[in-house]
């Protein structure tokens, strides 16, 4: 019998993978939000904002993400997928969740000002399932560490 390790995929897992993108958005002076799509357990698509560098203000790590596992797919709808993102997403973000049925999202660190559920989550597809606070701390520390840099 061999000793290897079995990797859970959890909730968590995923979360610690988003983060990593989160983390690469950081190190290219990006706003750091990074974001991960599951399908059936596995990665589909990863992302991190890239506003600054494609000089895109769609550019969020929601929107690439969603684009690349829509590609991935082959399927503008991704009912069966989760969205792992660090930062609750925007109105702009909430509304491309909404227009691809996504299945599931999780996201990290809450964002009074700009989030969604500002506004409800009835800007989100009425079959989503949402959850948060995953890795909460750490994704709310990386924000407020990039922006006490830039100020």
């Amino acid at each position: 019998m061999s000793d290897s390790k079995i990797e859970v995929f959890t909730d968590t897992y995923f979360m610690k993978q988003a983060y990593l993108e989160a983390c690469k958005a950081y190190e290219k002076d990006e706003v750091p939000v990074g974001a991960v799509v599951v399908c059936n357990n596995q990665i589909i698509a990863r992302a991190y904002n890239n506003t600054e560098q494609l000089t895109d203000v769609t550019a969020h790590a929601e929107i690439i993400a969603l684009t690349a596992a829509a590609t991935y797919l082959g399927n503008k709808y991704l009912n069966d997928c989760t969205l792992f993102v660090t930062l609750e997403p925007c109105i702009m973000c909430a509304g491309a969740l909404a227009w691809a049925q996504l299945g599931r999202l999780v996201y990290g660190a809450s964002d009074e000002k700009k989030g969604f559920m500002r506004y409800g989550k009835e800007l989100l597809h009425p079959k989503t399932k949402v959850e948060y606070g995953i890795l909460h701390q750490e994704c709310a520390a990386l924000m407020i560490d990039f922006f006490k840099k830039k100020r």
